[in-house]
């Protein structure tokens, strides 16, 4: 007859002790790994956003229109305006000097032409009698600010100062009040052109620049 071992109580104490440290170990080193659940979701977020930048590039090269909708709120002024016939706009500004005055008006006499003079305040004090001759000869005297400053600088009340301050002068000499604006340098922000604009003015710009300025500038960079 077979005999059977029985472990004793206090074996089996033992042995149900170390199984247990031996489960908390396992369960310990598993709460020590990142849940997987979080690794997909930042594979499925990093996965999200190369599409969306893909769909982002693809509007801008096919849709180009999408991407500028942006931008419609910006404020520019008028550089120039589509016509059917083959013209354009021929415009001269006036801050300094007035050697060449009367022999531009003659070449544009002489060839039936009438264009846009922008003139500044100061200047219209120092040559009164060409700023005349301008409106007498049939071209338009506008404003090209009182003082030529730079009026991304300036606050909106020193601008309406500044542009009122020029159309007085313009009107007393001329009879006529400009409605018409290109500001000094070229330069304008949004809240340059807004302000013109909320006193019932409109800003001109150019798209294209005269060679004499052109061959000026490259001329001092020399």
């Amino acid at each position: 007859m077979n005999s059977i071992s029985i472990p004793s109580t206090k074996r089996i104490g033992e042995d149900m002790l170390m199984l247990f440290h031996f489960d908390r170990r396992k369960k310990s080193e598993k709460e020590k790994k990142p849940p997987r659940f979080l690794v997909l979701r930042r594979k499925w977020l990093t996965l999200g956003a190369a599409v969306l930048a893909a769909a982002a590039i693809f509007a801008a090269v096919n849709y180009p229109a999408a991407v500028s909708a942006s931008a419609a709120t910006r404020q520019l002024p008028i550089y120039c305006v589509q016509r059917d016939q083959k013209v354009c706009s021929i415009s001269f500004d006036a801050a300094w000097g007035a050697d060449n005055t009367q022999k531009i008006l003659d070449v544009l006499k002489e060839y039936g032409v009438t264009c846009t003079f922008f003139v500044v305040g100061n200047w219209a004090d120092q040559y009164p009698e060409q700023a005349k001759a301008i409106v007498d000869s049939g071209n338009e005297l506008m404003n090209h600010s009182n003082a030529h400053d730079h009026y991304n600088s300036l606050t909106a009340d020193q601008i309406i100062a500044d542009v009122n301050t020029c159309n007085d002068k313009i009107e007393a000499l001329t009879g006529v009040r400009p409605t018409l604006i290109r500001c000094p340098f070229g330069e304008y922000d949004d809240h340059v052109i807004s302000t013109i604009r909320s006193i019932g003015m409109e800003p001109i710009q150019w798209d294209v620049e005269a060679l004499a300025a052109v061959g000026r500038r490259k001329s001092m960079k020399k």
